[in-house]
């Protein structure tokens, strides 16, 4: 079995269009779990936001888990 390959281009487009890719995968993730299941993994990555010390962290990660909240409600 070999091992796959994950990089990541160097392109900041590119890498901003992988990122996008990356939050519908995980919308579609969420919505494949089921609404009780989906509701725990966002309950449990707002604690851990809530828990970051960098605040700069925690901005971005809030901000990418309410596009990926109103992703999921459509």
């Amino acid at each position: 079995m070999s091992t796959p390959d994950f990089s990541t281009r160097e392109n900041a487009a590119e890498l901003a269009l992988e990122l996008s890719c990356m939050k519908a995968l995980f919308t579609q993730m969420l919505k494949a779990m089921g609404q009780a299941d989906a509701g725990k993994v966002i309950i449990k990555m707002e604690k851990e936001i809530s828990q970051m010390e960098n605040s700069n962290h925690a901005e971005a990660f809030t901000s990418t888990l309410k596009q990926i909240k109103q992703a999921y409600r459509q």
